[in-house]
């Protein structure tokens, strides 16, 4: 759980250059690769994206001017390493909405987080596969797809005890050798009521799936008005 240091909140007014800057995919992957495997150069981030060493530089230089990134520790004179500046993203979506360019934003980074998520699952499923991973991760892993039915107070509720109880357990956690990255991915979208024939197909039915309640073998922030995103490979 990131410390109130560890954030860069975003406001539309006062980031306005900022927020265009980072309306870019490529910056956005870039912040992320660097928030979740550490500090890179420009070369190592070109090989790991399919990008030229020349376009995530670049990237890189504008992703700095606006402080998301700034130099690292060199392990030799030779390249520039980065380094992300903070560890999370966060911002009001009710502040977010006032104008075009923190909408558009706020849509390419959410855009950002469900392909991170897929790539994430792949590579769990990768190291799976190829015993990285213990079998004590089988069980705990997975993905729950759930719809219920709640107010905007319980949904503020929801999000907000879930951000306590991760802080809680990733300070307990701190010094336990075998903890390790792991990937969250919350997300609470709240669906205008249609007419019950068109229900289903609107939210495709849902699998009303959780691999912890199934027992299934590992298939696989935000305050109350606040989006966050953590960024690997998100915003």
């Amino acid at each position: 759980m990131a410390s109130e240091d560890q954030k860069r909140v975003l406001d539309p007014e006062r980031d306005a250059a900022a927020l265009k800057a980072l309306t870019h995919p490529l910056r956005i992957r870039l912040l992320g690769m660097l928030r979740q495997d550490g500090p890179a150069t420009a070369s190592e981030l070109a090989v790991r994206t399919g990008e030229s060493s020349a376009s995530t530089s670049y990237h890189l230089r504008v992703l700095a001017k606006y402080a998301f990134v700034a130099e690292a520790e060199h392990r030799d004179g030779r390249e520039r390493r980065w380094r992300a500046v903070h560890a999370l993203t966060s911002w009001s979506n009710e502040a977010m909405g006032a104008t075009a360019g923190s909408r558009a934003y706020v849509n390419l980074a959410r855009k950002a987080q469900i392909e991170h998520l897929a790539t994430s699952l792949a590579r769990h499923e990768a190291d799976m596969a190829d015993g990285l991973l213990g079998r004590e991760w089988v069980e705990p892993a997975g993905i729950s797809d759930r719809i219920p039915r709640l107010t905007p107070e319980s949904l503020t509720e929801l999000r907000a005890a879930f951000d306590r109880k991760l802080e809680e357990l990733t300070a307990r956690d701190a010094g336990d050798p075998r903890a390790l990255r792991v990937v969250l991915l919350t997300a609470g979208l709240p669906l205008a009521r249609r007419d019950p024939a068109s229900e289903a197909d609107a939210v495709g039915g849902g699998t009303g799936a959780s691999d912890a309640d199934a027992g299934a073998a590992g298939a696989g922030g935000v305050d109350a008005a606040t989006d966050r995103a953590n960024d690997g490979g998100g915003a």
